[in-house]
């Protein structure tokens, strides 16, 4: 949690609170990082049997071009993610070293919320996509291999339903305010001319 704290945090807003950083199910990141790592792996054995200083140089730069494989696909994997946050649901997409992309659905622009789960693997592990749809544009934004999508959807509508009601008693409270505000210029008024009435009165 604290390294989904340092890396997701920033896209949060000061007011914001971070309740569940969402990443796609292990198995997917073991299928990113397994080339690398037997890259890696047979770097090293063959390291052992390099006979020349030549083959031993080749060997140690394929071994750098391995980490920094291991290392592009864990963060493609591991910064791939969906923030569900208080008020609503960040997308954040890493496509390379110096690029980075993310869009934000608010809850009160959600129109649903839906899973899907299918195939046997998939049933088993218990992963599958879960997709919002927003009522501004009608367009479903969806994560796939999501690990059990089913109390994501739960999470995504408790979150929904708990912002909705505070942002309906804001608004209520809003126009309280306003029409009490009204109330209170309409007295002063009525004071007001009460007062020149009674002027009137006195100076006849």
């Amino acid at each position: 949690m604290q390294l989904n704290q340092r890396l997701f945090t920033r896209h949060l807003e000061d007011d914001e609170t971070l309740h569940l950083v969402l990443h796609k199910h292990w198995i997917l990141g073991i299928k990113f990082l397994f080339w690398p790592t037997v890259s890696f792996l047979a770097c090293w054995v063959l390291l052992y049997q390099a006979p020349y200083k030549t083959v031993f140089y080749v060997i140690s730069l394929w071994s750098v071009v391995s980490l920094v494989w291991w290392f592009r696909n864990f963060f493609d994997y591991y910064l791939d993610a969906w923030i569900i946050t208080d008020i609503g649901i960040i997308d954040v997409e890493w496509h390379g070293w110096f690029h980075r992309q993310s869009s934000r659905v608010l809850y009160s622009d959600i129109q649903g919320v839906s899973y899907e789960i299918q195939g046997v693997s998939n049933t088993l592990l218990r992963y599958g996509t879960i997709g919002v749809e927003k009522i501004s544009t009608g367009s479903v934004i969806s994560m796939d291999n999501v690990p059990n999508p089913r109390r994501v959807e739960g999470m995504i509508l408790k979150n929904m339903e708990a912002y909705l009601h505070t942002k309906n008693l804001k608004d209520s409270t809003h126009v309280q305010e306003i029409l009490a505000g009204i109330v209170a210029r309409e007295l002063q008024l009525q004071e007001l001319e009460g007062d020149e009435e009674e002027d009137d009165d006195y100076e006849e």
